[in-house]
C-alpha cells in the first residue's frame, strides 16, 4: 500500500506543470509548478523555469537560462543561454534577446557569451532588443522597438535606438513624475512612494 501511494503522489507532482504537446522540453530542464508552456516551444537542457510562468507560442528557451517565478514571455521570443529573467519579468511580443556581440557565421563563439541580467517585475516592450552583457534594472520599462546597448536603471523608462531615459516608471507601469527641488514621487495609480536619490530611484517601502 506505502509503493502505491508513493508513485501516485509522484506522478501527481510530475503533473503540477502544462506543456501544450507540440512543445518540446528537455528532460533535463527544470519547470515550477502551475508554468503554463503554450504552442510550439522549445526548452534547452538544463533551463529552470520557475514556477507560475506563462510561455506564448514559439517560444525558445536555451540551455542553462534561468527564469523566475511568475514571468510572462509572450509570443515568438527567444532566451539564449547567457540571459537571467528574474521574477515577475514580462517579455512582449518578438523582443529580441543576444548573447554574443560580434556574431560571424565561420567562427564559434560560444565561449564569448555576454550574460544579460532583467531584474524582478521589469518589462521589455513588443520587438524590443537587449543587446548582450547588459542588465535591465528593476521594475524598468524598456518601450516597444527600443534596442537597448547600456545598462537600464531600476524603474527607468527607456525608449527608442538606442535606448535612452525619457523618464521614470512605477512597479505598476505607470510613469512617475519628480517635481522639481523634490526627492519624492507617487504613483497616480498605486500610490507606491518612490525615492530619487543621486539619479536613482527606489522605493521607499519595499512592501509591494
Amino acid at each position: 500500500m506505502k509503493q502505491k501511494k508513493n508513485k501516485k503522489n509522484s506522478k501527481k507532482k510530475q503533473n503540477t506543470f502544462f506543456v501544450h504537446k507540440s512543445s518540446y522540453v528537455d528532460k533535463t530542464a527544470v519547470i515550477g509548478e502551475k508554468t503554463k508552456i503554450w504552442y510550439f516551444c522549445h526548452i534547452e537542457a538544463n533551463a529552470k523555469i520557475g514556477r507560475e510562468c506563462i510561455l506564448g507560442q514559439n517560444v525558445y528557451v536555451g540551455k542553462n537560462v534561468v527564469i523566475g517565478n511568475k514571468v510572462k514571455i509572450q509570443n515568438n521570443v527567444s532566451v539564449y543561454e547567457g540571459v537571467t529573467l528574474e521574477d515577475e519579468v514580462f517579455c512582449g511580443p518578438s523582443c529580441v534577446f543576444t548573447n554574443v556581440i560580434n556574431p560571424k557565421s565561420h567562427i564559434e563563439r560560444k565561449d564569448e557569451f555576454k550574460k544579460t541580467l532583467v531584474k524582478r517585475r521589469a518589462t521589455i516592450g513588443a520587438n524590443a532588443t537587449i543587446v548582450c552583457g547588459n542588465t535591465i534594472g528593476e521594475g524598468a520599462f524598456v518601450g516597444a522597438g527600443a534596442v537597448v546597448t547600456k545598462d537600464v536603471p531600476d524603474y527607468a523608462l527607456v525608449v527608442g535606438i538606442p535606448a535612452r531615459q525619457i523618464g521614470w516608471c512605477c512597479d505598476c507601469g505607470v510613469k512617475i513624475s519628480f517635481v522639481e527641488g523634490t526627492i519624492k514621487a507617487v504613483c497616480s495609480r498605486c500610490g507606491q512612494v518612490y525615492v530619487k536619490e543621486n539619479e536613482k530611484v527606489r522605493k521607499e517601502s519595499l512592501n509591494n
